[in-house]
Order: structure tokens, then C-alpha cells, then sequence
């Protein structure tokens, strides 16, 4: 799964390295969290990228409790064309989110977790696949934009720690995953594979990570005699 991440890169590097306007003054965020808005990457009406904010945690159109949302922060890259909650959005409504790491946290012999932020080895952002959606109950006056994450079986390096990663999109197939009328949904879920193993390495950090309150550099520390995967 991916359920934490950081987004430390500045906004100028941010639309250089996505070919967008960032017109948002995005904080670096070390630990971002399911439920809290964040940037994601889309196409407008005019088929032109626009950088986002979505709260994290999918709400289908059909929903009658955004609180759904709480259980759909990732969708699975074998089933998202098919289940209910995510296919519409497969369909219309894709996004890429940036990111410069995320974390998985690894089982130890004593019982407890040890978080590991994996990241390029180059600390660059990249574009995690994504969906989103669009809730307006009648009634409800705001409407509310909300994401998912894809995930995919864990490549070699991300294997020790989880079995699961989020699905990385490369550069070379941004526009594609971004595209409103895909050839087909086949040419979509061909995307939707493990990042190649030497594109990330996993290091180990400390547990301040582990409390949702916390959102600062410590959360990237090192571990103590923590090993770089």
C-alpha cells in the first residue's frame, strides 16, 4: 500500500519538472497523511495541465458518506478498471501525484516496524498514478475533490520492506496516463506496472515518523545503524 509520503521539493522545480504552473505555495511536507488535502496533477477542460489540491482519500460520485473516503486512499492496479468505487474514475478522471519518497514500514523479529522512505536515488520528484473524483450529493452546496493512490506488487528493491508499492509513472508516460480519450482501457493498465528497481532506494529512518502529528525533517532521519536497501 502507500499510506505516507513527503513532497519536500520547492514549486519552481515542481513545474519544471512537470511542465506545470504551480500557483499553490506548497510547504515542503514530510509526512503527508490519508484525509489531508494534497497536490495532484490533472488536465482541465482545455486538455492543459493544472496542478491541484485533492483531499486524499477517494469519495465515489455515489457515495452517500464522504467518510468512504477514509477506507479508498489506495486503489489496486489489478482491480481499479473493474471495482465499483474506483472504475468511473479509471475511465475519466486520472491524475498524477508528485512525490520525492514514500514510506512502507518492514516487520521485525521483536515484533514492532521499522519505516523505510524510499526514494530515487537523485532525491528528484516523481508521479505516482492516481485517480479522482467528484462528490456533490444533492444538498450539499461545496462539492469535494478527492484522490487514490495506485499501488502494484513491490519491485526488488521495495520487497524486503512490503509487498505492495505505488505505481511510479515515468516521464515518457505521463501524457498518456493524463490522456481524457485513451485508446484503450488495456493501454491504460499496461502503465500501471512496478517502477524498475534501481530507479528508487530504500533507507531506514527514524520512528518520529510514525506519528501522523509529526510533519518536520526528523521524519527523514536516518535510523540509527538503519541500512540503505
Amino acid at each position: 500500500m502507500c499510506g505516507r509520503f513527503t513532497l519536500r521539493t520547492p514549486a519552481y522545480k515542481l513545474a519544471e519538472a512537470f511542465s506545470v504552473e504551480v500557483r499553490a505555495n506548497l510547504a515542503a511536507r514530510y509526512n503527508i497523511a490519508p484525509s489531508q488535502d494534497i497536490a495532484a496533477l490533472r488536465v482541465d477542460a482545455d486538455n492543459d495541465r493544472e496542478l491541484v489540491m485533492l483531499r486524499w482519500g477517494l469519495v465515489p460520485g455515489w457515495a452517500k458518506d464522504p467518510a468512504m473516503g477514509n477506507r479508498m486512499i489506495n486503489a489496486r492496479a489489478e482491480t481499479v478498471a473493474d471495482k465499483p468505487a474506483f472504475r468511473a474514475a479509471f475511465r475519466q478522471r486520472r491524475c498524477l501525484i508528485p512525490a520525492d519518497g514514500f514510506y512502507e514500514w518492514q516487520k521485525t523479529p521483536d515484533g514492532s516496524k521499522q519505516p523505510y522512505l524510499i526514494a530515487r536515488p537523485d532525491g528528484e520528484p516523481f508521479a505516482m498514478a492516481g485517480l479522482w473524483e467528484h462528490w456533490q450529493p444533492p444538498g450539499v452546496e461545496a462539492p469535494l475533490e478527492t484522490c487514490a493512490i495506485i499501488t502494484a506488487e513491490a519491485n526488488a528493491t521495495v520487497a524486503p520492506i512490503h509487498h505492495r508499492m505505488p505505481v511510479i509513472v515515468g516521464a515518457g508516460d505521463r501524457d498518456a496516463w493524463l490522456d481524457p480519450a485513451p485508446p484503450s482501457a488495456e493501454s491504460l493498465t499496461a502503465l500501471l506496472r512496478p517502477a524498475p528497481d534501481e530507479d528508487l532506494t530504500a533507507q531506514a529512518v527514524d520512528r518520529h515518523v510514525n506519528n501522523t502529528r509529526h510533519d518536520d525533517p526528523a521524519c527523514i532521519e536516518p535510523a540509527a545503524g538503519g541500512l540503505l536497501l
